[in-house]
């Protein structure tokens, strides 16, 4: 394994502090307690753009740990703090989104199984939001200063066509964006991987719109479904490179109202998605053009003009890609705590919500809350807490070393 570096032996000496034991302790035996949270957020909707009942959930636990300042901002993050002993040592951000990608209205009956719970955003991201919780509670009990803030965030607007609102809040404000030494973003389960690589993204909304018609008489019409069907077939053909890793996916079609109508108007959502923003370019002008052409060659005209089919594009969402520099002091930290806790994780990419402070040079990472997690995104989600502690404990000792214990 080589002899140890100067990070290493830090986070040995970090471990072995008394009151970090305390905190290690806390977290070694209040497992159900943190579950009881975990099942409680849980139980709670929060759709995309209807994250509040669950933001004043979380913003009560807040309270009840005694952060400072603990309120929900206008974008309906509910954020609150943990001071520093040094005023201009900057902060430590520790996040986690509240929000799922489940629409409203969807049941939420959580079941507890021993350490299994099973519910739509058991783990995504309940087991984040829970391990953000867990740390905060060992922090204030174990009652560890540090030179830095850490401010704590349950965020919006992570899942869906949320657009990673709730972060681009929280950055939009220079004078913080500024004084933040690191972001720790706490995403679903496990600790065997950690997202350093911010997978880039861009999504549209393509409408097509018609005279419409009867299906008989009025046959020959320009039909939007076949025409966005076309442009569909279009940009499937086009070539898309291994590496770059780059893909296109088509999530939602809707259009038409009977099977013997000819519709009005038809809707597609594309995703497409690349760590090479110059791909995303590439492919938003490909789009556009298979847009475009499919419906100039609609019906016997030819023509838009003639046709009367019309087209629009919207941008309903942008990830901005990045990476956390292969140098970086944050990453430095995160090896010798993975090393001190014999943990072998591995770099992956992915988007999460540390797109936004990576595209911005601010040292980020996402990664998992600890357990074992499996059917993300589908009714059948579900969250083992067996194994927690041993992410909580990394969670921790990352935010220590980087906050100055």
């Amino acid at each position: 394994m080589g002899s140890p570096t100067p990070a290493f032996a830090s986070i040995a000496r970090l471990a072995a502090d008394r009151q970090v034991h305390h905190a290690f302790q806390w977290l070694h035996l209040q497992e159900q307690r943190i579950m009881q949270w975990q099942r409680e957020l849980v139980s709670i909707p929060a759709p995309p753009f209807g994250e509040r009942a669950r933001g004043e959930w979380l913003l009560a636990r807040f309270r009840e740990l005694e952060l400072a300042d603990p309120h929900i901002d206008e974008a309906g993050n509910v954020v609150a703090t943990r001071a520093g002993m040094g005023p201009e040592a900057g902060r430590i951000l520790l996040s986690a989104h509240i929000d799922t990608v489940f629409p409203a209205g969807t049941p939420i009956e959580p079941v507890q199984r021993g350490s299994r719970l099973e519910a739509p955003g058991a783990c995504d991201n309940g087991a984040g939001v829970a391990a953000m919780l867990a740390t905060a509670a060992a922090l204030q009990q174990a009652r560890i200063a540090t030179e830095c803030g850490v401010v704590f965030i349950g965020n919006v607007g992570e899942e869906g066509e949320g657009n990673l609102s709730g972060m681009r809040h929280i950055y939009r404000n220079a004078a913080v964006r500024d004084g933040i030494r690191a972001h720790l973003v706490l995403d679903g389960a496990g600790q065997e991987a950690t997202v350093t690589h911010a997978l880039g993204s861009l999504r549209f909304l393509v409408t097509i719109s018609g005279p419409g018609g009867h299906a008989w008489t009025d046959a020959g019409r320009p039909n939007p479904i076949v025409i966005l069907s076309s442009a569909i077939h279009r940009l499937a053909e086009v070539a898309l490179p291994d590496s770059p890793r780059t893909t296109v996916n088509v999530g939602t079609i809707e259009g038409g109202t009977a099977v013997n109508a000819i519709p009005e108007q038809a809707t597609a959502r594309f995703d497409l998605r690349s760590t090479d923003p110059q791909q995303l370019i590439r492919l938003e002008v490909l789009l556009r053009r298979a847009v475009e052409d499919a419906v100039l060659n609609a019906g016997r005209g030819g023509r838009q003009e003639s046709n009367g089919t019309r087209w629009k594009l919207e941008k309903i969402g942008h990830r901005p890609a990045g990476q956390l520099a292969q140098n970086s002091r944050l990453l430095e930290v995160l090896r010798a705590v993975d090393r001190h806790l014999t943990i072998r994780s591995e770099a992956r990419v992915a988007s999460t919500d540390a797109n936004i402070p990576l595209s911005l040079g601010v040292p980020a990472v996402s990664i998992g809350g600890g357990g074992e997690g499996g059917g993300i995104h589908t009714f059948a989600e579900w969250y083992d807490g067996r194994g927690r502690e041993l992410g909580l404990r990394r969670i921790l000792l990352l935010l220590l070393a980087m906050a100055g214990s």
